[in-house]
């Protein structure tokens, strides 16, 4: 605690009666108490309103701007009241009058300090939210990821509208929340809506508010996802699910920056970055007439497209290993090693749920088998049932369905890997029965993302 106060006696005499619960440092300017918050940290203020030099309260509000979450309790005269009011306004805590009377006082500091704790505690989980969805802790080692982080890189910083789309299960909200907390509105809020989980009779008032008695259920005032959102960012999931009448009034926000709660009549002006995403081709909505083209010129400034995992191969041994060893963490179990034939089916499999169907599969698998190991027969029917011959590669390529370099890497990824299987990943014998050297099959497994279980 730090009591700042010019008279010696009233500095004293709260040492004296604090001395208990609390460290009190004692000051008698508002240039020491600057000095001493500078090499010290405190859990609390408490400062006299009338000081020679600078006064209680040009102090008070010079820490609201250097310390903006530090409590400052008030001490004042009796004849000083209502000073002790506007300090409250601009920014103080509380305030308490001399002569103070001590269990008051304490009271008073334990409700500061209190709400000082949580402070920090909500500001460590926003850092540690923060770290949590920086882009090195997202895996994508190909090509395509890195454009996309790239992006996410370039507009991160700025106000501008961003559309992220890709099929279901890609990591959309991972990017959406990357985007956040790299920008400048990372310590304020990001609200989450999802457009296909609330009725379009809903959605209006979930995304907007309401007024008390607007409609049937309305017993009191509501404050909407906007306002919630207020100098953050509001991430709306599968926009395309949106109805025509809430689309028309989400572009007056974007174009104008206020709205309207149901059934209200005063606009609401807020400051949000909107962030959308969808799985639906939005250009073929627009034809449909089932999305607004104005809306989607609003929504589509910046571009975000996940590729499916099917087209990202590079990333899938990464992804392996890492949902392999997190989910073992998480649930407190010890970790098992994949077969190399377990790895060549899921490298095969075209995994059509995406990253999200990844994830529940090795979580599932770590659950249900027995032992160090996970086999082959121990992968679902659907993937262990998905291997394809090389008519059917073929014809992928000559339909356009898979690129010619894709289909190469495949075939690679395969020779190898059976290779190494057969040789129980000892690089110099498969080398030997590829007809290479270890040295090529090294870089080869490289290129391909191929790395050697851990034993």
């Amino acid at each position: 605690m730090l009591i700042v106060d010019d008279e010696p006696g009233v500095r004293e005499s709260l040492r004296m009666v604090l001395k208990e619960g609390y460290e009190p440092f004692a000051v008698g300017s508002s240039g020491e108490a600057l000095e001493t918050l500078a090499a010290t940290s405190v859990d609390v203020v408490l400062l006299d309103i009338v000081m020679p030099g600078m006064d209680g309260l040009q102090l008070l509000e010079e820490l609201r701007v250097r310390f903006p979450n530090l409590p400052i309790v008030m001490l004042t005269a009796t004849k000083t009241v209502k000073t002790a009011v506007g300090a409250m306004k601009l920014g103080a805590f509380d305030y308490i009058t001399k002569p103070f009377d001590v269990d008051e006082l304490r009271v008073i500091l334990d409700k500061a300090t209190e709400r000082a704790e949580l402070v920090r505690e909500v500001e460590e989980l926003r850092s540690e939210v923060g770290r949590r969805y920086q882009l090195d802790n997202i895996i994508g080692r190909s090509a395509r990821m890195q454009e996309v982080f790239r992006t996410v890189l370039t507009v991160a910083p700025l106000k501008t509208t961003v559309l992220i789309t890709g099929e279901s299960g890609t990591g959309k909200e991972l990017i959406a929340k990357a985007i956040h907390y790299q920008s400048p509105r990372g310590r304020r809020p990001l609200v989450t809506l999802n457009c296909a989980a609330i009725p379009e009779t809903l959605l209006e008032s979930e995304l907007f508010g309401h007024e008390k008695g607007s409609f049937t259920d309305a017993h009191q005032k509501k404050l909407g996802q906007f306002e919630m959102a207020h100098e953050g960012s509001l991430f709306l999931d599968e926009i395309g699910e949106m109805g025509p009448g809430t689309q028309a009034k989400l572009l007056r926000v974007l174009e104008h920056g206020e709205f309207l709660r149901v059934g209200g009549t005063k606009p609401v002006t807020v400051d949000v970055r909107i962030i959308a995403a969808t799985n639906r081709d939005l250009g073929a909505a627009i034809k449909d007439g089932t999305f607004r083209p104005d809306l989607f010129y609003r929504l589509n400034v910046v571009t975000v497209h996940l590729p499916p995992l099917r087209e990202r191969r590079d990333d899938l041994i990464l992804l392996i290993r890492h949902f392999a060893q997190s989910k073992a963490r998480d649930m407190g179990i010890p970790e098992k090693t994949l077969k190399p034939e377990t790895v060549d089916a899921l490298l095969r499999y075209p995994w059509p749920g995406n990253v999200r169907e990844l994830e529940n599969l090795l979580e599932r698998l770590l659950v249900l088998c027995e032992g160090p190991t996970i086999a082959f027969e121990d992968l679902p029917d659907q993937i262990r049932r998905s291997e394809q011959d090389p008519g059917t590669i073929k014809e992928q390529v000559l339909e356009g369905r898979k690129s010619l370099g894709t289909a190469v890497d495949e075939f690679e990824r395969e020779i190898i890997l059976e290779a190494l299987g057969q040789t129980s990943f000892n690089q110099t014998r498969a080398a030997d029965m590829l007809g290479t050297t270890r040295r090529i099959l090294k870089y080869r497994m490289d290129k391909l993302g191929i790395a050697a279980p851990e034993r």
